[in-house]
């Protein structure tokens, strides 16, 4: 009898899915493994949380855990289900996509802010890997499986991504991105007057220790938890209070202009999960506030845009480099800081 209990359990065991995977850092303090969970998924609720645990689908260090486990340094945490993830069940949706170019090996596109990339937590339709597979059959998987995906860009960022169209493409085009070879272009309005006219800024790149959902810099003795990251930055144009400033991205880390902009006192205008959509540098005027609020409203997302790519084409040698006009609700904020400064300097 409990040979055939044990081959049950075994067979079920065969039947899960692999959803999240997390391994606590070396700097974990205990910490109930619902309440772990909370801050690394996002969208996330407690309920879901602890109903997964009640039904035995988390394990930490492949054992099955409640929800009362301490998670400490160095544990592995997994959250099982009998069904595949579904950002792995892709549905091909008629989602109109901006082509800039396109031939037999790649294409260009230029990806709307609200837009996301691939299906993840909470996102299973409306991506641009919803789009492409409708658009385009037998695309490439990428090393994450993600058809096409090369790289990729936030949801609320907005501007061009290269899509592999072939093997061939998507082993050439990723070389380039891991070798640096790239060309990756944003112009971003921040807060504060930027006072260098250009820069860099160099800081490795890991998870935030509190906040699961931020990234952060780690520096000196703490380098270790993070990625090497090197952004170089350059003043377009400065309106007192924001500036916008060109960066040049020489790595690809996860919201890296965000968080080496913010590293360096200069939080993306409107970046919501980094403190950007506060009133970070200015007057206490009502009057300003109203100003500031009202450029919120126009452009409800963070001041980011990718501008620029270039790449060698995997197929030609050829050096290939596409550019797009800057988005009209980043247009418009950035005309209304310009008006507000033009009419500060005539008070003056």
């Amino acid at each position: 009898m409990k040979d055939e209990e044990q081959n049950e359990i075994e067979q079920q065991d065969e039947t899960l899915y692999e959803h999240h995977k997390f391994e606590a850092g070396p700097g974990q303090n205990p910490l109930r493994v619902d309440k772990f969970l909370m801050n690394f998924i996002e969208n996330a609720t407690r309920n879901k949380i602890q109903k997964a645990a009640k039904t035995g689908n988390i394990y930490v260090n492949e054992e099955q855990v409640k929800q009362n486990y301490k998670v400490k340094s160095g544990d592995v945490v997994q959250v099982m289900f009998e069904h595949p993830p579904y950002e792995f069940l892709l549905t091909p949706e008629n989602i109109p996509l901006d082509i800039v170019y396109e031939d037999d090996t790649l294409l260009v596109v230029n990806k709307p802010a609200g837009m996301v990339v691939h299906p993840g937590h909470g996102n299973y339709s409306g991506t641009l890997i919803n789009a492409l597979i409708y658009h385009f059959e037998n695309l490439p998987n990428n090393s994450s499986d993600r058809p096409g995906l090369v790289h990729r860009i936030d949801k609320d960022t907005s501007g061009l991504l290269v899509i592999a169209k072939t093997e061939e493409a998507m082993a050439h085009l990723s070389k380039q991105f891991f070798d640096k070879t790239s060309e990756r272009e944003y112009v971003a309005l921040v807060w504060g007057n930027v006072e260098e006219d250009e820069g860099r800024v160099e800081g490795n790149i890991g998870r935030h220790p509190k906040n699961r959902l931020q990234n952060t810099v780690y520096e000196g003795d703490e380098a270790g938890k993070g990625k090497p990251a090197v952004t170089h930055y350059k003043v377009l144009e400065r309106f007192g209070y924001v500036t916008l400033v060109s960066c040049k991205l020489e790595t690809g880390r996860t919201h890296q202009i965000r968080v080496h902009m913010k590293h360096i006192g200069h939080t993306l205008f409107n970046d919501e999960r980094y403190g950007g959509e506060k009133i970070l540098k200015g007057t206490t005027f009502s009057k300003y506030k109203q100003f500031v609020d009202n450029c919120f409203k126009i452009l409800p997302r963070q001041a980011l845009h990718a501008k620029t790519l270039g790449f060698i084409h995997p197929k030609t040698g050829e050096a290939m480099s596409f550019n797009t006009e800057i988005p009209e609700d980043i247009q418009a904020c950035i005309e209304k800081w310009r008006n507000y400064a033009k009419n500060q300097k005539e008070v003056l």
